[in-house]
């Protein structure tokens, strides 16, 4: 309970598996970790089947939801082997899934896999980057998605 505390983005992790489809998961353990060189991370259950797939790609693409997106988030959280059935998505050039309406994508390459006791810590070196939108990102709280308000 104590550490469901801190609110944490909601963010989905996506590749392309060896026969062009899209896999992906959602996680709340996104982050930037350098500026120079550009580096981004993310912390993927030990357990996750799909991360071993995202691995294997060598390259993925970091999309935060916008408040607005619980449909999607709920579509690629769920079991199944098509997560990305009804979610408006293209190729972009540097071979990676694009979640349409995403506030921000981020396209990389892995860095590094490191251990982090149950979890990997995955760093991704930045390929490109873009923030189409600008809006209330989605967010996860004791259990609960939610939006952003500012106080005063």
């Amino acid at each position: 309970p104590v550490l469901g505390s801190s609110p944490t983005g909601v963010c989905v992790i996506s590749a392309l598996d060896p026969q062009g489809q899209p896999i992906g998961m959602v996680v709340g353990t996104f982050t930037s970790v350098s500026l120079d060189p550009p580096l981004v991370g993310f912390l993927p259950d030990r357990k996750s089947s799909t991360w071993p797939l995202i691995e294997a790609a060598g390259r993925f693409s970091v999309h935060v939801l916008g408040s607005d997106q619980q449909a999607v988030c709920r579509q690629i959280a769920g079991k199944g082997p098509d997560k990305f059935a009804g979610v408006d998505w293209s190729t972009s050039a540097n071979g990676v899934p694009v979640i349409a309406d995403a506030i921000a994508t981020i396209e990389c390459t892995i860095h590094s896999v490191l251990d982090a006791g149950d979890h990997w810590f995955v760093m991704g070196s930045v390929l490109a980057m873009e923030a189409p939108r600008d809006d209330d990102p989605m967010l996860f709280h004791k259990g609960r998605y939610g939006g952003f308000a500012e106080i005063g």
